[in-house]
């Protein structure tokens, strides 16, 4: 199997679409990246910026270039050596504008006569056979809205089609409307009322069944010919969570592709694995991006921190946030769970959904896989008789139905059905998981916000270099093909931003002195959600007020507490905004954010270029996210697709050519050193990458090195920077460098094995990379 040596993700969209990829294609290579690595470019939601809203999966998307220009990019990329890696979303399909959806469109005209019926996930007989679709608003009389044009319904800009026979002349657009396959309802109605699945809680995608053959055949039919026409070399897959039988398609897909490189997006817990029967080389790399960023968390700022912002364990908010998620926005999901509760179990209705959203939110991890994971099943159950102990009888009842499989086999194996309450639940629980964890806790649980990432646990706070060591042994051990990132299209921050929040914890008296004062000269009224509006604008510092402002809005209201999405809370939002105009236009509340912003930018730049040499040289497939070269201080989406300046970062790689070694300054070049000296090495010397073993620094500073040894390449990082100036500096702290000769790739300095000063070895850099003389 052909796997990459590194990646870049490009998002592409109508502003950069594949022809302009075509066009970066040198510069990856002068990069030194080995694979192309391409988000959504089937065809989408029209104006979609992301592409994970798929409305036709047999084309690529014409206002992403279509296929002429993918196929020119795909042996574009394989002329100058480059493989090519695609993210695909086999979950869902966007049906935002029925019209652009065939197959929604002939679900919504026909209704159970529809060839695609069987490719939806619905519960027709929750909707009395109709399908719910949640767009009306909150007037008293909405259907009397509707309108016929043209043959189709309208409800202001929305279209939907009308079923053979079901129109009259002089008939109203209500009266056409109640003869639909389909029921128009209040999106209110959506939380409790829904009755097709979704993604997470977009009502906008719906899921699809591709463990159903044809389903996945013509989901498929564009994905075929790729591996057919030898265009593309690897896949990523979106959400498998999500599906029914993630081994079962995981094993279809191996057959598709011929055995190609392939990723799931998926998030472990702290101790958890992929099940060893999928057919993938690993994850999209969250997990590797949880363990660097806590190397660079001083474990002395914790009491300081938490007293800052006093806030419940973490282990009991994210029970109150995800039950709050069973029983708002998903309560629709919970209550098709009671309904597949087997009559003769002879349970309460009402009592069964209460116990099954008590499990759902008990869930430790994002789902099981039976029979993989079972143990996690019974871990909620005995969580949610502690929690819950007057639910314990049907707990101990549902248990059982929701863990039906053999020993041994998949779901196919043991003749499960894939859509029955087992299956379903396990489908259910991911949701649950990321609304009430991701997108509602870590807007609340506020103490130190560089530890709120995707894939992370913030209640875990700093690493040590002991504690790194084992988990990279481990990770060469057992995926050494899995993805590491520190950026991506769906983190909360971006690294850079991460890597200057981090610093907070090495000052974190300072810091919560600081903090006390921003809120008492801007008050906001929310303690937890202004630490995190605080550390977002210094971390990120300097953005432009409409990028705050932008980001305040959504974060307040994922967080959930003070505002919501639902009901904004206006008195609150103008406090909050009126927060961040201080952050400009107040003299004094600038001055405290800008001297914050000084004192923790060098050691953040720091803290940033040792991430990023360890995200490059650890065990796995290192893949940089779209102008992460430079400094990355994004926060969360849109923020984080940003056009990329190309050219800037072109003409950087001409200036370092003539060996130039810059400055760690806001520029960003020192980074771009960095991060294509370490990706060439990966690219053309792959056999320096074998094996992991820990290196010993010695010396009074030694606790603020980490290096290690890939196999003939040794890898050396400085972490809490601030810490070791309060120390006294590196004094005789040495590297002791396994025996032979050295240079460094980054600046060209030569070594000899055996103890190295660290003073000299970060002499230009907080950072080395040292290759051994007789292995190039």
């Amino acid at each position: 199997m052909k796997a990459p040596k590194s990646t870049y993700r490009l998002q592409i969209r109508s502003s950069f679409d594949l022809s302009a990829a075509v066009e970066v294609v040198p510069y990856l290579k002068d990069l030194g990246v080995d694979w192309v690595y391409l988000s959504p470019v089937l065809t989408a939601e029209q104006g979609s910026d992301h592409g994970y809203d798929v409305t036709d999966p047999t084309t690529i998307d014409p206002e992403r270039g279509g296929p002429e220009a993918f196929d020119a990019l795909c042996r574009t990329a394989h002329g100058a050596g480059l493989g090519v890696l695609v993210d695909i979303v086999p979950n869902h399909v966007g049906v935002a504008t029925p019209a652009q959806n065939t197959w929604w469109w002939d679900l919504l005209a026909k209704g159970r006569d529809s060839r695609y019926a069987e490719a939806f996930d619905i519960d027709w007989d929750a909707g009395g056979g109709r399908i719910r679709i949640p767009v009306l608003g909150d007037g008293d009389n909405e259907v009397d809205q509707l309108k016929i044009v043209d043959g189709e319904l309208h409800y202001y800009e929305n279209r939907f089609p009308i079923a053979d026979g079901t129109a009259q002349p002089g008939d109203t657009g209500a009266q056409v409307h109640a003869r639909q396959h389909y029921e128009l309802v209040n999106w209110r109605r959506a939380d409790s009322e829904l009755n097709y699945r979704r993604f997470f809680g977009v009502n906008t995608l719906a899921g699809i069944r591709v463990e159903v053959p044809w389903v996945f055949d013509e989901a498929h039919s564009e994905v075929r010919r790729w591996f057919g026409e030898s265009l593309v070399d690897g896949l990523r897959i979106d959400h498998p969570d999500g599906l029914a039988d993630p081994a079962g398609y995981l094993d279809r897909l191996r057959e598709l592709s011929g055995g190609a490189y392939t990723l799931v997006e998926k998030i472990l817990e702290p101790g958890e694995e992929l099940p060893e029967r999928w057919a993938c080389e690993g994850t999209t790399g969250y997990d590797g991006l949880a363990l660097i960023d806590r190397l660079f968390v001083d474990p002395a700022g914790r009491p300081a921190l938490e007293a800052a912002v006093p806030t419940e364990p973490f282990v009991h908010m994210i029970h109150g946030t995800k039950r709050g998620i069973a029983d708002g926005i998903l309560r629709s999901e919970v209550l098709r769970l009671a309904r597949l509760v087997p009559q003769e179990a002879g349970l309460d209705f009402e009592e069964s959904a209460d116990a099954l959203a008590e499990l759902l939110t008990c869930f430790p991890v994002y789902r099981s896989y039976l029979p993989d994971g079972a143990h996690y099943l019974a871990e909620a159950v005995l969580s949610a008789k502690v929690r819950r102990p007057e639910l314990a009888n049907v707990l101990d009842a549902l248990h059982p139905l929701l863990n039906p499989f053999l020993e041994d086999g998949g779901a196919e194996d043991n003749g499960a059905d894939l859509s029955g309450l087992a299956v379903r639940f396990q489908q259910t629980s991911g949701m649950v998981m990321a609304k009430g964890v991701e997108d509602t806790a870590f807007y609340r649980y506020n103490r130190l916000t560089s530890l709120n990432e995707v894939g992370a646990d913030p209640s875990i706070f700093a690493l040590d270099g002991y504690e790194l060591h084992r988990a990279l042994l481990e990770r060469q051990e057992s995926s050494p093909l899995t993805m590491n990132s520190l950026s991506t299209h769906d983190t909360k921050r971006g690294e850079d931003t991460r890597a200057r929040i981090s610093v907070l914890s090495e000052i974190a008296e300072e810091w919560v002195a600081s903090l006390e004062q921003l809120d008492r000269l801007a008050p906001i009224g929310d303690r937890a959600f202004a630490s995190l509006m605080w550390q977002a604008l210094i971390g990120a510092w300097p953005l432009s007020r409409e990028r705050a402002h932008a980001y305040v809005e959504k974060a307040s209201r994922e967080a959930d507490a003070s505002t919501h999405w639902t009901a904004p809370n206006d008195a609150f939002e103008e406090k909050m905004h009126a927060a961040v105009d201080a952050a400009f236009d107040d003299a004094e509340v600038h001055r405290l954010v800008t001297s914050l912003v000084e004192r923790v930018s060098a050691p953040g730049w720091s803290n940033s270029l040792s991430a990023k040499l360890l995200q490059l040289t650890i065990p796995g497939i290192p893949d940089v996210y779209q102008g992460s070269e430079l400094w990355e201080t994004s926060l969360v989406d849109p923020d984080n697709r940003r056009p990329v300046d190309f050219g800037l970062r072109k003409q950087g790689l001409v200036d370092l050519a003539f060996g130039a070694l810059p400055q760690i300054d806001d520029g960003g070049m020192a980074k771009l050193l960095v991060v294509s000296r370490a990706l060439r090495l990966r690219r053309d010397s792959p056999e320096l990458f074998s094996t992991y073993r820990s290196v010993t620094a010695t010396g009074p500073a030694a606790e603020h090195v980490f290096a290690f040894d890939r196999g003939g390449v040794v890898t050396a990082v400085t972490r809490l920077p601030l810490g070791l100036d309060r120390a006294g500096g590196w004094r005789d702290t040495a590297v002791v460098l396994p025996e032979g000769a050295y240079s460094c790739a980054i600046t060209g300095t030569g070594f000899e094995g055996g103890p190295v000063p660290v003073n000299r070895l970060f002499e230009t850099y907080p950072v080395a990379l040292l290759v051994k003389e007789d292995t190039r």
